[in-house]
């Protein structure tokens, strides 16, 4: 917990997104499952007390529930440990992409929220979306849009987030 929100990557802002919001307590609550806590062990007054709402909890707790429920393995203690490759930046992704918004990247990685590809798909979106300067706020919302983007329309509920195509009956 305490690694949690003294990372500079996790603050509860209120100015920032609900995506972005809700992935933070992704990450949060992965992490201290990985510390060997039951989901009900995990103490959600600290969320609350960082200025979280109980929407975004809630919706955080649904998308993880969903993931377990389709068979994703982010909690399998052997995804973690198994051997896998280092991605390295090409000079031209090394000017766009700050240390930090790599080291955030990474720490995602680790925690088993991306794999390689989903990886591979940030840094395509960054440098073919043009940015200038990649930090660690523009990083977090290319991550959102990578995790709650579901473009699979047979899988219908199955997304907590709406996309702008989307039509409600």
């Amino acid at each position: 917990m305490d690694y949690f929100f003294t990372s500079k990557y996790h603050n509860g802002d209120p100015d920032t997104p609900m995506q972005e919001r809700i992935v933070e307590i992704i990450v949060y609550l992965i992490h201290e499952m990985q510390t060997d806590k039951r989901l009900g062990e995990i103490d959600l007054r600290v969320l609350s007390d960082k200025g979280y709402t109980q929407n975004e909890i809630s919706t955080a707790f649904s998308w993880l529930f969903d993931k377990i429920h389709l068979g994703d393995n982010i909690l399998s203690e052997g995804n973690r440990r198994l051997p896998h490759s280092h991605r390295v930046l090409h000079d031209s992704e090394r000017a766009v992409i700050t240390a930090e918004a790599r080291g955030y990247l990474l720490e995602l990685r680790e925690l088993g929220l991306l794999d390689d590809m989903d990886i591979e798909l940030a840094i395509d979106r960054i440098m073919m979306a043009g940015y200038g300067l990649v930090g660690i706020d523009e990083m977090k919302s290319v991550i959102a849009s990578i995790i709650f983007d579901y473009d699979d329309s047979n899988r219908i509920g199955s997304r907590l987030m709406l996309n702008s195509k989307d039509t409600i009956h």
